[in-house]
């Protein structure tokens, strides 16, 4: 990288920190801690047994002493591990518009981050492409913050090929314990069934989809030649012909609605989040839906 890239990496790294770090602690701190269990369980002490209770926790050490069962009782362990995984494919970089894919996945992870760092959470980041990337462990504190973010905006992938599975395998074989993971990704991508199915299985996994407008809708613009960043095949299309425009427009739509069935069978919550939209609502009404069925 050259100097004046890192000079405008840094740049924007300082004002995505303010926005990051006001809307943290103004919008989303209260929320964040409402919609987060902890990631374990802390052993607090004995009592009797009870009809009702878990067998499976039943200290029969304790027990024998008493002539008389005994369970143990545990307190929700309130720290959480949060592990954004972002992806910074060659497709992370296209935006029509003023923010690309990469740009917003940098604001959403520096959001999730301060919103944990404020809440005594730690924070780690697994950047992947066709393979992961780079790996920072779970820690606290703005300056880790700030490296992440630099990370997510500096990133260039010698293969700019997207692997979720290894991405999710990754995270697997090295997270031990139970984390809240931010899978960040514009899913253009197949074979996800399973990689997702075995990180919902051991992590409380959230996608978080991060899309643009041209991906969804051919604009009228006559012969266009289209190039895919990550393989580097192109096409030309003639955006003039409708057949063109709605077959886009339906393949578009119908790898959303597989996307948006196959996280609701894993159980993971998730969004889509446009490069020209607000943010904000969507994750307001992620947080509150958890939070009521956490309480319900």
């Amino acid at each position: 990288m050259t100097p004046e890239s890192i000079e405008e990496i840094m740049r924007r790294v300082h004002l995505l920190e303010i926005k990051a770090r006001r809307l943290a602690r103004e919008t989303f701190s209260g929320e964040y801690q409402s919609s987060f269990k902890g990631s374990g369980l802390d052993f607090e002490d004995y009592r009797e047994y009870q009809h009702g209770d878990e067998t499976r926790f039943i200290d029969w050490n304790v027990t024998a002493r008493k002539d008389h069962p005994y369970i143990r009782t545990f307190r929700e362990e309130r720290e959480l591990s949060v592990i954004l995984a972002v992806d910074v494919s060659g497709s992370s970089v296209y935006g029509s518009s003023q923010l690309s894919k990469r740009e917003l996945a940098a604001e959403l992870a520096a959001v999730l981050a301060f919103s944990a760092n404020i809440n005594g959470d730690k924070t780690g980041l697994l950047l992947f492409a066709s393979e992961p990337i780079l790996y920072l462990p779970p820690a606290k504190g703005n300056k880790h913050v700030l490296r992440m973010i630099r990370e997510i905006l500096a990133a260039e992938p010698d293969n700019p090929g997207t692997s979720i599975p290894a991405a999710s395998d990754f995270l697997l074989h090295t997270v031990k314990r139970k984390a809240v993971v931010f899978l960040i990704s514009d899913f253009l991508a197949h074979d996800l069934k399973k990689p997702l199915s075995a990180l919902a299985s051991k992590h409380d996994a959230i996608a978080l989809r991060v899309t643009d407008p041209m991906e969804k809708k051919l604009p009228r613009v006559g012969k266009i030649t289209l190039a895919d960043p990550e393989t580097g095949a192109q096409t030309t299309v003639n955006t003039n012909n409708a057949n063109v425009r709605m077959g886009f427009e339906r393949l578009s739509q119908r790898h959303n609605e597989g996307l948006a069935q196959l996280f609701k069978q894993q159980g993971i919550d998730h969004l889509e989040l446009s490069t020209t939209g607000d943010y904000l609502p969507h994750l307001h009404r992620l947080f509150k839906e958890r939070t009521r069925r956490r309480n319900s």
